[in-house]
């Protein structure tokens, strides 16, 4: 026997194996037409950002979506001569509000090297990566390097 509970918002249906095996009579609404979202892209005929765009990957929505919104809607309408150079405190509050949710936001060099991030290892401070004692015999010191060319 198939029933429905409401959580919330949400409501949940509970089906049967009988329920599975009888053809769905649910009916299909065609898509509008006149939809202004549908199918036009990042940007709207009007000029306007278009938020529900999929090519945003979910960024407009989600905890940091009205900073994302702020600093994309900045650089979009920026008229400087280097356009969205006047967006940088925008784009700083959005990244800052990106790392205060790793899981959600990964930095890029969590995803370009996990070892790094699963060993808790941290880049030098000059941004050079740390070597294993095997690695250092391969790479040439400045002082070495200086050397050879003197």
């Amino acid at each position: 026997m198939s029933y429905c509970k409401q959580e919330g918002k949400d409501r949940i249906i509970f089906v049967t194996k009988e329920d599975h095996e009888t053809p769905s009579n649910a009916e299909l609404i065609a898509d509008d037409p006149d939809d202004p979202y549908e199918d036009q892209g990042l940007i709207l005929p009007n000029g306007e950002i278009n938020w529900n765009c999929p090519c945003l990957g979910g960024m407009a929505s989600g905890p940091c979506g009205s900073q994302f919104k702020e600093a994309f809607s900045c650089f979009h309408y920026s008229q400087e001569e280097v356009k969205g150079s006047e967006c940088i405190e925008q784009f700083r509050t959005m990244q800052e509000c990106m790392q205060r949710y790793p899981d959600l936001y990964p930095q890029e060099e969590d995803k370009e090297n996990p070892r790094q991030a699963e060993s808790g290892g941290a880049p030098a401070a000059d941004g050079s990566a740390l070597l294993s004692e095997n690695d250092s015999s391969s790479v040439a010191s400045p002082d070495s390097a200086s050397a050879a060319v003197g």
